[in-house]
């Protein structure tokens, strides 16, 4: 029993299955995807909530600690991708160096971070957007969006639901269609963001500054934890591998370039946020906005809330297409029903695992309210990265694998303390938190011994 739950799969028949998949994507589609995937929510939302509730003026310290551990993984997951340009990410990687057993749960815990990731930016969009009608003196019904509640007068969440299909439609369309709308997008964020911080620097007041740690060390890393979310969604650049040109040398320079880019604009909107209003006063969910209110720019609010939705568009797009891949991975290695691995060779994608994401997202998205629940996708990433940090050191010592064009630097330092860092982290998230993921864990661990375990030869 035990040689078969460690079985390592055969990183050839990976490659062999995914052949399928057409080879479209260029190194600036990779970057502009990572973009997309990373700032969505968090650069418009956690910053200031966080600084009030956590770390104050301290959390631009919180964004850079999430990014060196974040930019340490990033290095292992280059290194593996580079080793294995095949889909599925942490969960091929997994399978390839530590078992079936071990790579199954790394892609239950993944199949969280996806599917609960994506129905949390739907929620998200859907107040944004709520918002913007509001701005117009366009109040829409109550009971239209909302999660199921009607104790308080909401029964569905149709903006969320809409754009979830919205995106469904366009990802059907073909990855080159997808590509470019997502171009477009992050073009529009980043322009917003920095002119948010071009004009912001102007009202800072050095005053807001002091405390700079209100609530000391401690308080710095749980906002690192905190704010770890907004750094996830790197991961579907790898996860994209097969339809990928050269994927040896474009996916970890890629996976590099964006997450330096994202940490650099998460780092200076926190900087020119706390210094604009007092952290005292950040307990919004549109902290930016009502950050411009305050120093009477509120004519920049729209600005911000258009960036603000192509943010959760593009994070949206490329969390579906990601979590579509890492269902179709599972299909292909028969760890669910084979029919989740099949490629339809007109649309040249895996069909049903696109479907069945976006049923999960939209079910979860337009009725169940997940405010309390995006601390779980960070306990998920965060075991699936210390798999990945650890998988370098066991991936050194195998020799039947093909060399990388990339190497984690410092081996083996640098993955051990990224495996430290993590750990760190998910020491910070709650109890209540840990005990759901406990649960989500044992039910992985049913569905496999009842079905995965009697697939694996």
């Amino acid at each position: 029993m035990k040689e078969k739950l460690f079985k390592k799969a055969d990183y050839k028949q990976f490659v062999a299955g995914d052949a399928q998949f057409e080879k479209v994507l260029t190194r600036n589609n990779l970057i502009s995807m990572g973009i997309g995937a990373i700032i969505g929510t968090g650069i418009f939302i956690l910053p200031g909530i966080v600084a009030y509730g956590t770390a104050g003026p301290g959390i631009t310290i919180s964004f850079v600690l999430a990014a060196i551990v974040c930019i340490l993984t990033a290095m292992c997951f280059a290194e593996l991708s580079s080793t294995f340009p095949v889909a599925g990410s942490t969960y091929s990687y997994g399978s390839i160096i530590f078992g079936q057993f071990p790579g199954w749960l790394i892609g239950w815990a993944l199949c969280l971070e996806y599917i609960l990731g994506v129905s949390a930016v739907s929620s998200g969009f859907s107040a944004y957007f709520v918002s913007l009608f509001n701005s117009f003196g366009i109040i829409l019904p109550k009971g239209f969006v909302g999660p199921f509640d009607p104790s308080h007068g909401s029964f569905i969440n149709l903006p969320a639901i809409i754009v979830l299909l919205l995106i469904y439609a366009l990802l059907r369309r073909g990855i080159q269609a997808s590509t470019k709308m997502n171009t477009v997008m992050v073009f529009v964020k980043i322009a917003v963001v920095l002119t948010f911080i071009g004009v912001g620097i102007f009202y800072i007041k050095p005053a807001n500054y002091h405390p700079y740690f209100p609530m000391g060390g401690f308080g710095v890393v749980k906002g690192a934890a905190l704010v770890f979310f907004a750094y996830l969604g790197f991961d579907v650049i790898p996860s994209s591998a097969p339809e990928v040109k050269n994927p040896q040398k474009n996916i970890p320079i890629s996976i590099m370039v964006s997450l330096a880019i994202c940490a650099f604009l998460y780092v200076l909107l926190s900087f020119v946020l706390t210094g604009m209003v007092n952290y005292k006063s950040l307990n919004y969910a549109d902290p930016v906005v009502f950050a411009l209110n305050y120093v009477k720019l509120g004519k920049l609010a729209f600005l911000i809330t258009i960036g603000a939705l192509a943010g959760m568009f593009t994070m949206m797009l490329n969390t579906v297409y990601g979590g579509s891949r890492l269902i179709y991975a599972l299909g292909r290695d028969k760890m669910i029903p084979a029919a989740f691995g099949k490629i339809d060779k007109k649309a040249k994608m895996p069909i049903l695992s696109l479907n069945t994401i976006t049923i999960l997202a939209v079910l979860l998205g337009g009725f169940v309210s997940l405010n309390e629940l995006t601390s779980l996708v960070n306990i998920g990433t965060l075991v699936s990265f210390t798999f990945v940090a650890s998988g370098i050191i066991k991936l050194r010592h195998r020799k039947d694998v093909p060399e990388s064009e990339f190497k984690v630097p410092f081996y083996p330092w640098l993955p051990i303390i990224s495996v430290i860092l993590c750990v760190l982290l998910m020491t910070q998230v709650s109890i209540n938190s840990w005990i759901t993921f406990i649960g989500w864990f044992a039910i992985g661990v049913v569905v496999y011994f009842a079905y995965g375990y009697k697939k694996v030869n």
